[in-house]
């Protein structure tokens, strides 16, 4: 299926969505990486408030190259979603609705997305030119110092993902990997 939806629809959406679902999502999203991720959770262990509203949010797992003059955002790219698996199920349990990286989760992380009926999308890797055009606004929003890896709120259009892992138990690493044994 494919869907339109805005982010701040995503809580009530997500539960509908299945895995391999294209979705083309419009709103606001953040960026954060690794060493953002840390960040947020030291402010979380601190109970110091996120630099973003954490419930119904959805994280972009990526760090923009510098923007080149007359452009929004250098190219956007996903990256491997794995790295922040430490952190994902509390981020999740603090609202989180959505992530958008590439590659697997783990146990984990997917427990933790059918617990609070959440959705992970996948990007297409080695597409960051494209996906940048479909990025209207960018403002970093908290720790500048990280350079490419501060967190930045991204005003979205129509940005394309697919739902690998849905808040069912359906999941695109593990279907697809049937599907081409059975081949």
């Amino acid at each position: 299926m494919e869907y339109h939806i805005r982010v701040e629809q995503l809580p009530e959406r997500a539960p509908a969505l299945r895995a391999g679902d294209m979705v083309y999502l419009s709103g606001t999203i953040y960026t954060s990486r690794d060493a953002a991720h840390k960040r947020l959770m030291a402010m979380h262990e601190k109970g110091e408030p996120f630099p973003f509203e954490m419930k119904g949010a959805v994280i972009y797992y990526a760090g923009p190259t510098p923007t080149k003059p007359g452009d929004v955002i250098g190219s956007c790219g996903p990256t491997t979603s794995s790295r922040m698996d430490p952190f994902a199920p509390t981020l999740l349990d603090c609202g989180l609705i959505g992530m958008i990286g590439k590659g697997k989760r783990s146990a984990e992380v997917i427990e933790a997305i059918r617990r609070n009926r959440a959705v992970y999308f996948c990007a297409i890797g080695g597409a960051g030119a494209l996906a940048a055009k479909k990025i209207k606004k960018l403002d970093v929003i908290a720790f500048p110092e990280l350079g490419c890896e501060s967190a930045k709120r991204l005003e979205v259009e129509e940005f394309p993902v697919t739902v690998a892992i849905d808040c069912v138990g359906g999941n695109i690493f593990e279907t697809g990997a049937q599907q081409y044994r059975t081949l």
